[in-house]
């Protein structure tokens, strides 16, 4: 069985010729490999970290089940996906209405880990019936809608709990990292959330060393003074060590909240594997479902430990565009990195420690990037808003799931914010349809441009649509996953 861990020597293993490309079954030398690997942990340190971080996730666990989700990943796909698997920045939004209402570490997981299922059991079918069955149940105006509401239905985290800790720093962090996003050219531009933390820890010393504490609520919300900048615990962490674990806790109400970020999941694989297979000119399309199921159950492994779910990273996919390189090699490299740091208590008690305007900061323009990547999936699949059949489904859905609007059944059921409204969006769009005048429906075909194409023998072909789709759920400082 050919399990994808051989590769060719890429000419002679040291620097592609101009226009060439080291294919996924190819590598440079180990060395060069080495490094190229150390290049993809670094693309996703940013977005990765953030993630667990907000979800109130051990974020030493969340690095080391990477590394391990990437292994299950290029094993399934047998290595033909050269993909990175991080944190994904999805499940942030679903992580606080969680919290907020009442659960603990183990809730969250629990809820994410039967997104893992479901994710897993959506490959399946993929693989069963072809893509086909994505886009019948998730069109463009239905996916943009429900990433959108994902997004946006963050601002109040980052208003109420990040923001007033240090509203300057926080400034400072937003405009430092926006000018990242945009001026930053190359691998510099992809990781520029990574740098937006850096500059973020070096502005909080200095603003520590000048003014002293701050007077400001702090984590846990209360007023105190405080240092921007708490590395008390990086000291007394181990060099090594093993993160904490705990096993996951089921609730209905915390289910019910975090499944609709399967449809973001979906949607962010599809654009993955195409974009892969466009960069590699290898057709991917058959190796959709088998993504998605190994993501699915990559997410499944680390949550049954208490870490938080992982997707494919735009980021990597952002540097292997840039170099050119897109040997499978360098991604089991990145996921040895990535164990050994998982392996670092010490450097965990480093992110653990990222003050909270940074976070500020960072989470404005990560948060509005998630929100706003929803409208991009409309741009690209032409979804046309002044259709009242597309128009007010998701705009329904989109004011009850930034608005956070509550719809109580019975004095222990509830469904509230993103479960709700992505409700609404998915059970709208369907039922009007269903009722529409033919009219409305002939403005758009059954097959929308932008999300899934098919050619004339009725083979799958995913687009530039689900590219964007992906790209930006996972906190990506290129504009994906701001993840990404």
């Amino acid at each position: 069985m050919d399990l994808g861990v051989r590769w060719k020597l890429h000419g002679d293993g040291r620097t592609p010729a101009p226009g060439a490309v080291v294919r996924p079954d190819e590598r440079l030398s180990w060395p060069r490999t080495a490094g190229l690997g150390a290049q993809h942990v670094v693309a996703m340190f940013g977005a990765s970290f953030v993630a667990p971080v907000l979800m109130g996730l051990d974020p030493n666990l969340a690095i080391m089940m990477s590394g391990v989700s990437t292994v299950i990943f290029l094993l399934a796909t047998r290595g033909r996906v050269p993909s990175y698997l991080g944190c994904s920045l999805s499940f942030v939004g679903v992580a606080a209405v969680i919290r907020a209402q009442g659960g603990s570490s183990a809730t969250v997981t629990g809820a994410v880990f039967v997104v893992g299922v479901a994710l897993f059991l959506v490959g399946l079918a993929v693989r069963r019936f072809g893509a086909r069955i994505i886009h019948a149940a998730m069109p463009p105006i239905v996916t943009g809608a429900v990433v959108m509401l994902i997004g946006f239905n963050l601002a109040p985290v980052t208003a109420a709990t990040y923001w007033p800790q240090d509203q300057w720093t926080a400034l400072l962090v937003m405009l430092f990292t926006g000018l990242a996003v945009v001026c930053l050219r190359g691998f510099w531009s992809r990781i520029a959330i990574f740098l937006g933390l850096v500059f973020g820890y070096g502005i909080s010393w200095l603003l520590d060393l000048a003014f002293g504490r701050i007077h400001s609520a702090d984590a846990s919300g209360r007023v105190t003074d405080h240092w921007r900048l708490d590395l008390s615990g990086v000291g007394s962490a181990d060099w090594i060590g093993l993160p904490a674990f705990h096993g996951p806790s089921f609730e209905w109400s915390a289910i019910l909240v975090a499944l609709p970020v399967v449809i973001a999941l979906v949607a962010e694989n599809a654009g993955h594997v195409k974009a892969v297979g466009e960069m590699t000119g290898d057709p991917l399309d058959d190796k959709l479902g088998t993504a998605i199921s190994a993501d699915g159950v990559g997410s499944m492994l680390s949550t049954a430990v208490g870490g938080p779910p992982n997707t494919t990273y735009s980021e990597n996919i952002g540097v292997m565009a840039a170099t050119r390189v897109y040997s499978t090699a360098a991604y089991w490299a990145a996921a040895g990195f990535a164990l050994l740091f998982g392996l670092c208590p010490k450097f965990g008690a480093v992110v653990a420690a990222i003050p909270g305007g940074v976070l500020g900061g960072i989470t404005v323009i990560l948060y509005g990037m998630i929100g706003l990547l929803g409208a991009q999936i409309w741009l690209n699949a032409g979804v046309d808003l002044r259709n009242p059949l597309n128009l007010v489904p998701a705009a329904a859905g989109i004011i009850i799931g930034v608005g956070d609007v509550t719809m109580k059944f019975t004095d222990t059921f509830s469904l509230s914010g993103i479960a709700l409204g992505t409700l609404v969006v998915i059970t709208g769009y369907h039922a009007l349809r269903a009722m529409a005048p033919a009219h409305l429906k002939s403005q758009e075909p059954l097959l929308d441009e932008g999300t899934s194409s098919y050619a004339s023998d009725g083979a799958p072909e995913l687009d530039s649509a689900g590219d964007s789709a992906g790209g930006r759920t996972d906190g990506s400082a290129g504009g994906q996953r701001a993840k990404s």
